[in-house]
């Protein structure tokens, strides 16, 4: 058969012009469906062999001069890629790509700039247990090393920071089984993302490949830790609530059924909303202390048993560790390092969440308790006054970003993605936008950056291009990553960024007005989100006071393609639960010398008049 000659085919001959008889046919290489990878092939061909026998279903990021070999593999497999706008964006939106599917989310980056700009993403899914796959082609090793090369940071040093494991590969025949023992390790135990090192050298080298898929790793299961926890269980006096994190998001029967044999409230971490169902009789929302909703707090007052499931107690979901104490606690993790940090366990179980409750309710009989119709009765009941509470109106000069959180509720699909970014907005948000299924509803938690849901929105929508998918975002987040909602325009994704601007750090306001009386760096300049809308090629919409924000909500959602609305916001003074928690227990742990720091600054600024804020 004739070769065409064409000035693809030549520069294609001429990368490759070390590898013997250029690149082998796909009968040669390929996938088996047994997932196997077999033929002589590139080391960036076998590369992306293994991603397809792994399940990926699309790698986020950048092309650059040492991963270009592997990004022209890619399209030559019809491997989905998403080309982003930064780095950052790359790492945020295979996070939201993850949290939706459960499956690990995949970035390939460039050495150098390519890695730090992606760092913030990876430790946002290394805090929150997101499991992710970062491959990272790697200056030149080996015989091919040479000092000084562009892009060489110590690239291992800066993926340790923020990942499970790294995986330095140093010859090309190690490639799919470091690719293999990345997905593995993301997804086993506590996930989290790994990363990958591929020296740009090795992806136009060539070999034959042989590469079988790994065991499944197995579940660890401490048989005496969970007879002493079943044995717990087994006394019916003792009144049980359930506080599920992220790790029940793929086990919602398993958790539901077992609240009901226990007839125990189940509370969930910020990350575990819509492991349960929120309007279930006995799901009384997030946190059980000071910082959740007021039913949470009421419901778990009589608690006598904690039994906490696949959650850290993180800073974040606790409000500065303001969960009160309870006399018995079981914490059931996939990683045992995660237990008797904060809180100390009467019992520590190292095992899986979905296999824990299995096994539970292997004993159901052993452990069911009466229905309680007085507990689903209170419970109802408290829903209800949190519910006429959070529908109070509370600002003069723009939209309740509370009444706003309630409408979108209302108006969005059943099967909606929601992502919502770090604004204040995102605490009445874990109260107040009920969540009715898993793996429906984010949030980042523990590294909180800013600007991340409209990537990780962006990544949702990749997963599920005919679903809904919203974002709640704000002002000052938006600023963070603006530029990717290009992305949308380009790619064709339909997804509805709603920011509420009031042109401030609202959330800095809020926190520096009450410990220093004044504001600091918190004033945004003035956007016209209309013509940056347009430049983006995206369509806008505007809500504004007195329109009627149902409506102009569902105006939104009903466009076509991706649309950008600008929510004239305005705080107003509602409450903040998760806020009040945390000034309480900070004032606590203060000395007597620095709370008399605090009561001197404060009232020399109260006195003085000069304005003061920025």
């Amino acid at each position: 058969m004739a070769t065409n000659f064409t000035r693809r085919t030549i520069l294609q001959g001429l990368a490759v012009g070390a590898v013997p008889a250029l690149l082998p046919s796909n009968a040669e290489a390929r996938v088996k469906h047994d997932g196997k990878v077999v033929g002589l092939m590139s080391g960036a061909r076998a590369l992306v062999e293994t991603l397809l026998a792994e399940g990926c279903e699309c790698v986020f990021g950048i092309p650059g001069a040492q991963e270009n070999e592997l990004w022209d593999a890619m399209k030559s497999r019809d491997l989905p890629y998403l080309f982003v706008t930064h780095e950052f964006s790359a790492s945020t939106m295979a996070d939201g790509y993850a949290r939706a599917t459960g499956k690990p989310g995949v970035i390939s980056v460039v050495p150098g700039p390519g890695l730090t700009n992606s760092l913030t993403g990876m430790g946002e899914a290394l805090l929150d247990s997101i499991p992710m796959v970062c491959i990272v082609g790697d200056v030149a090793r080996g015989e091919k090393y040479r000092p000084f090369q562009v892009h060489e940071l110590p690239m291992e040093q800066l993926l340790k920071a923020v990942t499970k494991e790294v995986i330095s590969v140093s010859t090309v025949d190690e490639i799919p089984c470091a690719i293999r023992t990345a997905f593995m390790k993301a997804k086993e135990g506590e996930p989290g993302p790994v990363g990958v090192l591929v020296p740009y050298n090795l992806f136009i080298e060539a070999t034959r490949f042989n590469s079988q898929p790994l065991p499944n790793p197995g579940i660890p299961f401490d048989e005496a830790c969970f007879a002493e926890a079943l044995c717990l269980l087994k006394n019916s006096k003792l009144r049980v609530g359930i506080y599920a994190g992220i790790g029940c998001q793929d086990f919602s029967d398993e958790l539901t059924t077992l609240a009901e044999v226990l007839q125990a409230p189940v509370a969930t971490s910020v990350s575990g909303k819509g492991a349960i169902d929120e309007c279930h009789p006995l799901a009384v929302g997030w946190g059980y202390g000071p910082q959740g909703t007021p039913t949470a707090e009421k419901a778990f007052m009589a608690v006598d048993l904690v039994l906490a499931i696949g959650v850290k107690f993180s800073e974040v979901s606790t409000a500065f560790y303001s969960l009160p104490a309870k006399p018995y606690l079981i914490h059931v993790d996939a990683n045992a390092d995660n237990m008797n940090k904060i809180k100390n366990a009467t019992v520590a179980v190292h095992t899986d969440a979905g296999f824990f409750m299995r096994k539970l309710l292997e004993n159901e009989s052993d452990i069911r308790r009466n229905k309680s119709e007085k507990l689903t009765s209170c419970i109802a009941s408290w829903k209800a006054d949190d519910a006429r509470a959070n529908a109070k109106p509370n600002s003069k000069c723009g939209i309740d970003p509370m009444q706003f959180i309630l409408a979108l509720r209302k108006a969005t699909k059943p099967d909606a993605l929601t992502y919502v970014d770090v604004t204040l907005s995102e605490h009445w948000a874990a109260e107040a936008f009920t969540t009715r299924r898993p793996r429906h509803y984010f949030n980042p938690t523990d590294n909180q950056a800013m600007g991340w849901s409209i990537p990780a929105s962006i990544g949702g929508q990749k997963a599920f291009p005919n679903r809904q998918v919203v974002t709640i975002t704000g002002d000052g987040c938006f600023l963070m990553s603006a530029m990717e909602i290009s992305t949308t325009a380009r790619e064709c994704l339909p997804v509805k960024f709603f920011v509420l601007d009031d042109q401030t750090y609202h959330y800095m306001q809020k926190l520096q007005k009450q410990a220093y009386l004044r504001t600091t760096a918190t004033i945004l300049a003035r956007m016209n989100y209309e013509a940056l809308a347009k430049g983006f090629g995206v369509d806008y919409h505007e809500i504004k006071p007195g329109d009627d924000l149902e409506a102009s909500i569902q105006i939104a959602l009903d466009k076509k393609g991706p649309v950008l609305t600008r929510v004239i916001t305005d705080y107003g003074q509602r409450p903040v639960r998760w806020i009040d928690a945390v000034k309480d227990r900070y004032t606590k742990e203060l000395s007597g010398r620095q709370k008399l720091k605090f009561m001197a600054r404060m009232g020399a600024r109260a006195l003085d008049l000069k304005k003061d804020n920025d």
